[in-house]
Order: structure tokens, then sequence, then C-alpha cells
């Protein structure tokens, strides 16, 4: 709800200053609940009047950077300017605590890794707290159980969420702080576990053992949304092939250590080099492996030899190939990344066993290399020597190694990947979502439809969201996955690991007619898919922490708004939408706000992976906070911009000259009374409120096109201009100075007054601190639960917009005529010549007293010309001061 202001006298500061408004404004709102979320109103509002916020909630692991800063206070000056519209604003905020940066950081901070195979020790003390920031081999970590693994990274992610709180609140966000959720939480769990349940129920989601993206670092699997390419470092290799009674086949690899791993050479089915071999067979080098030689559309003749080995699996196209090609498996790369232990039973006694045996089993991918390629330099079967190139290979995001492909067992959401009437559908759901910018759409369609399998939902850590599953064991022990074992929804959260399911005890755990608990926990992405339910109170049967809310999830779902980064559209974007479409049959949010990155001096995204991203503190500290929010709000909606202390420095600027003008304006008649737009009478008051008017239209309409910084951009020009020309103008006829009669006063002091309250609310979803310092000069209760201004405020007293300007411009040109002899500003014009276009000079002749006044004017004439001008300026020196 928004408060009409309410006008009073004004009580100014004699030393305005921004210095020291967030702890003085914070400290207010926190204990006024300025921005507290009403929702006993919101029930009885209809939709339309309500604005619901499905914040990002930022990974707790380290600090916020200015990344943070830049995405958050974009998507807050949405929220305000909904506010002041006097909707109701639900604006949440959460903490993404589980996940591998967590753990990470968990890791280096503690010393510890965690080990599954160790008991919970109820008295384990870390070796360390704080470490130095720096990453820690995993051999100087001390090895804990699950369980002290995951109580330390509960303990670091609170900590972290209150250094994060502290920033956000200092950053002057309009969040809801009594709507607070973490990932992890009792409730979070619980939401996860019943949407992942239903979907299983449904068949949305399934477990597959199937080939799949795997780092060898963090032992993980890891989703088509987490890849990233990287140009890493390798080296061509020419190998022969053998045909018996034949000449060889030449094929061209980066991996040799590979070749026992090779199911068929393949090529395209056009290229009239290899259409002969085609249903023939060749023989592997070293090993002696009978390998077909097949055909497929995605090999590529123009590459290398146009002939390659499929491997299982050394890339994603031989997971294509051996797919369709319904080839078998011949895997020798494991978890660890290293070679399988055990020969292989095709190249067991054969003529590789021994090399495999020797120089092979257990070695990492880059050992195996080496001796792979000795052996063919050494069997004649390697052409020339390795000829080095930088090659594409896929990683974890956060990872440093390429990723292998390993088969496991793993849990999958359909997401159309493999299925077109779901892909199609879930492209339809994007056409249900306004995409600010609206470019930003196609990012989302282009990802869905290329997407090449479903989501790959588990993962092989700690400290996250466990699945609800359990498995039976059989006479011999071997778990039934195809009838996993799940509970009732009334028992959510469950720990599989620590719980037991329905008709069991803990004494049949992992004892052959038992059980087995899935100990895989949830990607952080099938937690976060959810925030919208997790924060708006979608009911749980348990309903753990007491936080359903039936009627509050009707009221906000689906929200209005998702602001988020651009780079997430794959993940998080898509997700929710997956998880909105298969448990509600609708989108998550009508609106998609995408905010862009914030780059180093060499234009690269700044990121604490990456080690490039600097923290906002030493910012907001040096500059203020009003100063930082105006550097973020000048970007445009989804664009990318360079880190410019430049640009904060003119925010710092404008956050000064708004309160010194405020004091101007406030101060001018001394403390006699001040009337509203009835009492501006004069043409030029009347016409600075026309152009104010106009400025508010433009500004309205921007913010509600999601365009703050369009909204900003007009409102900070008007500002200036409100500055450097109009106060100017009008300063002497406020002061009453001269023979100025009390009602041309009068409309100066109404004017400045009117003038002030409209662009205080305008600048106030920027310019948070500011706008509310000056409003407790003059005006009860908050500016940001104001009245958001409209044209229609100003219409009575507006008059024709085109006069302030030409005013303005000949006052520009007699500054320009003092300036240019020399002289300062107080230089008397005993003589002048202003010509101009006759509907110009009569826009001047109105106001004529005021630009003598400002101008410090004497003498002045009247011509006619083109174009404004000011001629035959005679200047009389300004007397020393005193």
């Amino acid at each position: 709800m928004t408060d009409a202001p309410q006008p009073r006298a004004a009580r100014v500061p004699d030393k305005p200053t921004v210095d020291g408004l967030e702890d003085r404004w914070g400290k207010v709102w926190a204990e006024q609940g300025t921005y507290r979320f009403d929702r006993d109103r919101a029930l009885t509002l209809s939709r339309e009047q309500i604005f619901s916020i499905d914040t990002p909630p930022p990974t707790a692991s380290g600090s916020l950077h200015v990344g943070h800063v830049f995405g958050y206070t974009q998507a807050d000056c949405l929220a305000r300017y909904h506010r002041m519209t006097g909707k109701e604003v639900f604006y949440p905020i959460g903490w993404d605590d589980n996940g591998l940066p967590t753990e990470r950081r968990v890791q280096n901070y503690y010393g510890v890794r965690g080990d599954a195979s160790l008991p919970y020790d109820p008295d384990f003390a870390p070796p360390q707290e704080g470490g130095s920031g720096k990453a820690m081999k995993a051999a100087d970590q001390k090895p804990v159980g699950r369980a002290n693994f995951i109580r330390l990274c509960q303990q670091l992610t609170e900590l972290d969420e209150k250094a994060f709180e502290d920033t956000f609140r200092r950053l002057g966000l309009s969040l809801d702080w009594d709507v607070q959720y973490r990932t992890v939480d009792d409730r979070s769990r619980a939401v996860a576990q019943q949407a992942f349940l239903r979907n299983l129920a449904r068949g949305e989601a399934y477990q597959a053992e199937a080939p799949g993206l795997w780092d060898v670092t963090f032992q993980t699997a890891v989703a088509q949304a987490e890849l990233e390419a990287r140009d890493y470092p390798g080296a061509f290799h020419t190998v022969r092939f053998h045909r018996d009674g034949f000449e060889p086949v030449h094929i061209e690899t980066t991996r040799p250590e590979l070749i026992p791993a090779v199911v068929a050479l393949i090529a395209h089915p056009d290229d009239e080099r290899y259409q002969p071999l085609f249903g023939t067979t060749v023989t592997s080098p070293l090993f002696g492996v009978e390998i077909p030689v097949l055909a497929h559309p995605a090999a590529e003749p123009d590459k290398g030899a146009g002939i390659a080995m499929c491997c299982t699996f050394g890339d994603l196209t031989d997971v294509q190939w051996w797919r369709e090609l319904q080839l078998p498996i011949r895997s020798v790369i494991t978890r660890n990344g290293r070679i399988s232990g055990e020969t292989p039973e095709w190249i067991a006694g054969g003529p590789g066993e021994q090399l495999y045996a020797e120089q092979l089993a257990t070695k990492t991918v880059h050992s195996a290399r080496e001796a792979v390629v000795a052996a063919l330099r050494e069997s004649g079967d390697l052409l020339g020597e390795p000829r080095k190139t930088q090659r594409k290979a896929n990683f974890y995001e956060k990872g440093d190694k390429p990723l292998e492909i390993v088969t496991s067992r793993q849990w999958y959401i359909r997401n159309g990947g493999r299925d077109a009437d779901l892909r199609e559908a879930l492209i339809g759901r994007g056409s249900e979502i306004g995409f600010h910018p609206a470019f930003m759409r196609s990012r989302y369609t282009n990802w869905i439809s290329g997407l090449n399998g479903d989501w790959l939902i588990s993962r092989q850590r700690f400290f996250g969201v466990p699945f609800p599953v359990w498995y039976r064991l059989d006479e011999h022990g071997e778990a039934q996955h195809d009838a996993p074992l799940v509970p009732d929804e009334s028992r959510l959260p469950v720990d599989p690991v620590s719980q037991t399911p329905d008709g069991y005890d803990e004494s049949q755990r992992d004892q052959p007619g038992g059980f087995t608990a899935d100990t895989d926990i949830m990607d952080t992405w099938a937690t976060s898919s959810l925030s919208p339910q997790i924060a708006a109170g979608w009911p749980v049967a348990s309903d753990p922490l007491g936080k359903n809310d039936k009627d509050l999830f009707a009221a906000v779902f689906p929200m209005d708004m998702r602001p988020q980064g651009h780079d997430i559209i794959r993940t998080w974007l898509f997700a929710t939408v997956v998880r909105a479409h298969y448990e509600h049959g609708t989108v998550p949010w009508t609106n998609a706000y995408l905010n862009g990155w914030i780059l180093d001096p060499d234009r690269k995204k700044m990121s604490k992976s990456k080690g490039n991203a600097t923290t906002p503190i030493e910012m907001l500290e040096t500059n203020g906070t009003d100063a930082v929010r105006y550097w973020a709000a000048i970007a445009r909606p989804g664009t990318d911009t360079v880190d410019d202390p430049q640009q904060v420095k003119i925010g710092r600027r404008l956050a000064i000259k708004l309160l010194n003008a405020s004091k101007f304006a406030l101060t001018m008649g001394g403390d006699e009374p001040v009337g509203g737009v009835e009492s501006v009478t004069e043409p030029i008051d009347r016409s600075m409120l026309a152009g104010l008017a106009t400025v508010v239209e433009q500004a309205t309409t921007a913010y509600e096109h999601y365009d703050y910084a369009r909204a900003l951009d007009v409102t900070e020009t008007f500002f200036w201009s409100f500055c450097d020309d109009y106060l100017e103008l009008v300063k002497d006829r406020a002061y009453g100075g001269g023979e100025v009669s009390p009602e041309a006063a009068a409309s100066a002091r109404a004017a400045l007054r009117v003038a002030l309250d409209v662009q205080l609310r305008l600048l106030a979803p920027v310019l948070c601190y500011a706008t509310e310092e000056v409003w407790s000069w003059f005006r009860e209760g908050s500016v940001h639960r104001a009245s958001w201004p409209t044209s229609e405020e100003l219409a009575s007293a507006a008059g024709d917009a085109s006069l302030l300007p030409a005013v303005g411009s000949a006052l520009a040109r007699i500054r320009k005529a003092k300036s240019d002899a020399k002289m300062g500003m107080r230089a008397e014009v005993s003589a002048m010549t202003l010509a101009g276009p006759g509907p110009l000079v009569e826009h001047v002749r109105a106001a004529e007293r005021d630009l003598r006044a400002a101008g410090k004017v004497t003498g002045m004439t009247y011509g006619e010309a083109e174009e404004l001008q000011v001629s035959d300026v005679e200047l009389v020196p300004p007397p020393p001061k005193a």
C-alpha cells in the first residue's frame, strides 16, 4: 500500500551528506517493516494488484561479488517501482546452500574431504578454519564421514549467509526479510522430494544406466547444461588399422589411449573413399580386435582422414553412434579417470593382453596415452610423429579437467531432449513468458531445440537434497533398481541413509533380503527450480517448518517476475519451466527479466570460479550505496557492462547534487507556507511542470516494459536540466528579490516543491537512500511507500513545455558569452541583442524577468533570426569579492 505524501514545514540539515545514510535508514526500514509483504491485504486484492518476484537464491559460498550487486539492484528497482504503484509486492529471499561450490569451499576452508565409508564422529574438530583461500590438494585434506562433512557444510553456509544478508541490506534491497528459505532446510527438502516423487509416479522422472559425462576430479555426473567447451592442448596421431590382404586404413585421433575401447570405424555414407569398406571389418593395432567399418551421417569427411574411431566412450558423438548404430559397450575408463584395472574380455588372450595389464591398467589417461603411443611407434602403426593442436573439450563449468564419459546409473527428468512433442510443448511455454529484453527468448528456444538428452538430476556428492528412495536387495544382495521403495509424502523430508523404508528396520540395511539406500543427492538446480513453490507456500503433505500456505500460493503463483542472469537461461530458467509445466500445467511466472554480466577490464565475465571477481564492500563503503546502485541501473536490460569506477563516481555526484538542490528548493522563502500545484501561475514554472509531466509518462512506460535504465535516463536528464537551468532562472524570484510580486514568488516556491516531490519519487527506485533522506525533510512516512507520480498530478498547472528549453538556451548563450570573454558569471550584461524565430522570442519575453536576474542582464533588445542567438554583448566586470 502506498501512502499519501503529507506536507509539513521543511527541516533541512545545515550540511547534507550522503555518508552514513545506509546505517540510518537501514535501521528505520527494518524497525518499521517498510518493505514487509502484507499477506492479509494481498488476499483481499485482485491478482493484478499483487506483484510477486521469484528472487534468485544466491549460492551461499564465499562472498558476493559485483556481479551480484549488478543483477540484484536492477531487479530491486523494478520491485520498488511496482510497490509505489500501490501493488502488494511479494519479494522473498532464499539461499542456495547445496551443491558443489559449497562442498569445495568447505574442503578448502576446513581442510577436509567427505568419505562415505567413515562413520560419524561426534567429537570431530576440523584441522583448520579459514584456510588460505586457495584450493587444497585432496591428499592434504583430512577424510571425514558423511554426517560430519554435511554438518560442516551447514555450519559454513550459515556464516556465509549472514555476510550475504549484511551486504544485501547495505545495498538497500527492498526484500521482505521475514520471507527467507534455505535450499537445504526441512521445507525445501520436502518440496524437492515431494515434487520428485510426483515426477516419478507420473513417469516424468526415471532411472537409467547409460553413458554420461563424468567429472573425475569431483567424482560426479554432470548435466548437459553445466558443460563448458574450452580449448585443450592435444595432438593428432595418425594410426594404422589392419585389413587382411588389403591396404590398411589410416585414422587420425587425439585420443590414442582409447584404441582398446574402439567398437567401430565410421565414415560418412557419401564418402567415396570408404564406401567399399562399409560392411567389412578391420583389426585394431596393438590389440588385434576385429572392428566393423560403418556409415553414419554425423561423420565429417573433411575432418582428419574422414574416418573416425568410435570408442565407448570418447565424446558425445561416440554416444550418438553407439545408440543409433546399436554398438556394444567396451568401456576402459573408470570413474576415477584411470584405465580399468581388469583386462577386458575382448582383449584377454589377444596380442595386447600383456601391454594392457603391464602398462595401461590403473594408469591415468595421460600415462596410458604415452604408453599406447610408444607401443604404436614400436609396432610401426604410428605414421609420423604426433602433431600438436588445440582441441575443443567439454569441461564441467566448475572443473579443471576434461570430462570423461562413463556408464553409470543416474536419475533423469524428461525435458524434451528425447521427445519431440514434449520439446515443442516446452518451447510453447516460452511464448507464454514475456522476456525482457525480448531477444532473449531465442536463447530459451535454441537451448531446447539443441537438447540431445534428458535432464540428469543426480549427483554423487554429500551436501544436498537426498533422493527419497531405497532398493530391495535380493537373496544375493543385488539391488532391485527397477522397483524402488519410496516413502509416503507425509514422511518428507527423509534421508534414506539414516532412515528406513516402511516395513523394514535398520538391521536389514545392506543385508541380502533387506534394503539399501540411494546415496545420491539431487542436482542443485533440481531444488532451486522449485524456488517459487518453496517461497510461496506450495503445500507439502508433512508441512515441515509450518510454512504451507495454500491461499498465498494461489494468490501469487504463477509469479510476475523472474530476475536472473542470461547465462542460466539453460539451467535455472528452463528447469523451473519444466517443473511448473509438470506439476501445475502452467508457466512459473509471466515475465523473465535477464540481466547482463559484469566484465573485467579484459571484457571477460566476472565470476568467483574464474578468480577475476571483485567484492562490492569496498565499492559500497567508498562511494556510497546510491552511487553503486546508479552504476547498476544505467546498464540496459540484458547488456553486459564493464566494471567502470567513473560511472560510480557519476552516481555519487548525482546523489550529492540531489541533496544540495533539494536543500535549495526547500529553503526558498524561509518558513513561509508553500502552496501546491494550484499556486503555480508563472509561464516558466508551468512549462517546467509540463516537461516533468512528460518525463513521468516516459519513466512509467519504461518501468512497465522492465526498462529501469530508460526510466533513469529520462529522469536524470530532466534533473540536471532542472538544476542547471530552472533553478538558476527562478532563484531570484523564489527568494522574493527585486520587485517580485508575492504571487510570482509563491509560484516559484510551489513549483520547486512540487517538482522536487515528483523527482524524488521518480528517483526513489535507484537512489533509495538519498531520496528517503530528502523526503524526510518535508514529508511524513517513507518515499518508498509514497505513490508513484502521474502526469495527472501536474495537469492543472502544466503549460507550454517548449518555453523553459527556449529560455534555458538563451541563458546558456549568455553564459557562453561571459566565458568567451573570460569573465565570471557574476559579470553584468549591460547590453545584448537576443534574436530568433518569433515563437522562441515570445517564450523568452514571457520569462524575461527571470532571464535578466539569472544572467545579470541590465540591457537587452530583441531581433529576428532563423535560430536563437545572443549578440552584441557588452559586459561589465563584477566587483571584486569582499
